[in-house]
């Protein structure tokens, strides 16, 4: 049987990553013997786990020797063909789920004054990736992007050819994320959230608060129109930074934050709207599980997920990142629209359910297969 090898520095069944993943592995496993290469892993059946040694003594060194004991390994091991989910450089089939890391320092740069005057180029971990990328979209052979979005920013950091690129969206669970969850849990989830009745609740969802926006988004909410709102933030980040600036803004007794949250299904059967200001998301899933379950999306254009949305059918997509008064404006107008948005927004995401991204997936993996195979 042919070998089929995946690459994720850590493998735990219930990750998001790795759902996609074994939702991949299901649609192959009567093809192939399905591998991994690991340096942790939860015992899973049906996988064949191997172990990549890994110096745990900062990210330099993590991401450095995963990449070189995961290509000797795999050299070793014959793979009749590899997709990693990490930037290694030695795969058949890259997915470039973390985007692109060039953009994001250019990002950095031109947003954060701080960075203004930084060269990152002086950063170890930072010239490691940016070197792992270079080679990585050299020679892998196929390189999936989670957007159109990652693929134009590939091209354009890397002169990488466009044929050598293919774009698979994320997909969604849509049995796990949908509108009927609100008869299961909306009343008990606000009631334990403190919603009043009428009350209007804005989701906030992701970690790393700074890069994600929030800053924006509690600038936007203070200048709302809508008078009986609440701002519900769900991630890990600064908090306390970040409780300060509602404070100063006003806003401290209309924001709950929930820190790292886990039953999230139940936080959007209880929001009315899903924004997300992020300066930089290759495909914020968060977005598409909040439009499958029924939520309008108010997101950035530097979101991925911003070109499954149309202006004014399933949410907004300002114009800029960080003008206040453009993101309340359009976060009115989506409270606005209500359920009539929300159902669209639902209606947008049943075209990327996670099945049809793993399906697209498969069939890539297939064709490199059988070039492999007929050129030897």
């Amino acid at each position: 049987m042919k070998r089929l090898f995946f690459i994720k520095k850590r493998f735990s069944p219930h990750g998001g990553a790795e759902n996609y993943m074994r939702t991949l592995m299901d649609r192959l496993k009567g093809e192939f013997e399905i591998n991994v290469l690991s340096h942790a892993w939860v015992p899973t059946e049906g996988i064949r786990f191997h172990r990549v040694p890994v110096v745990n003594a900062g990210s330099f060194l993590s991401t450095a020797t995963f990449n070189r004991n995961a290509c000797a390994l795999l050299k070793e091991l014959r793979a009749s063909c590899s997709v990693s989910f990490e930037r290694t450089t030695c795969q058949d089939i890259y997915r470039a789920g973390e985007g692109c890391h060039a953009e994001w320092l250019a990002l950095r740069k031109r947003t954060e004054p701080l960075y203004k005057k930084i060269s990152f180029s002086i950063n170890p971990l930072h010239r490691l990736l940016l070197s792992l990328e270079r080679e990585l979209f050299s020679t892998t052979r196929l390189i999936i992007a989670n957007s159109g979005m990652v693929k134009e920013q590939i091209i354009r950091h890397y002169g990488v050819r466009e044929e050598k690129i293919t774009v698979i969206h994320n997909g969604v669970d849509l049995e796990r994320f949908t509108p009927a969850n609100r008869d299961k849990w909306r009343g008990e989830v606000r009631e334990r959230l403190g919603l009043r009745s009428g009350e209007r609740a804005l989701l906030f969802v992701g970690s790393g608060f700074r890069r994600k926006g929030l800053g924006t988004l509690l600038e936007a909410f203070a200048l709302l129109k809508e008078p009986h709102s609440r701002l519900v933030v769900a991630g890990k980040g600064e908090t306390d930074r970040y409780r300060s600036r509602a404070e100063g803004l006003g806003i401290s007794g209309k924001v709950t934050f929930l820190g790292p949250y886990k039953e999230i299904e139940g936080l959007y059967a209880a929001a009315d709207l899903f924004v997300l200001p992020t300066l930089y998301d290759p495909f914020s899933n968060a977005t598409l599980e909040a439009m499958a379950s029924g939520l309008p999306v108010v997101t950035s254009r530097n979101n991925g997920a911003a070109e499954i949305i149309s202006e004014g059918q399933e949410g907004y997509v300002p114009d800029t990142l960080s003008d206040a008064r453009e993101w309340a404006g359009r976060i009115d107008r989506a409270l606005d629209a209500g359920a009539a948005m929300g159902e669209r927004a639902r209606k947008k995401a049943e075209e990327f359910s996670i099945g049809r991204a793993a399906g697209e997936f498969a069939e890539a993996v297939r064709r490199i297969t059988d070039r492999r195979e007929s050129r030897e």
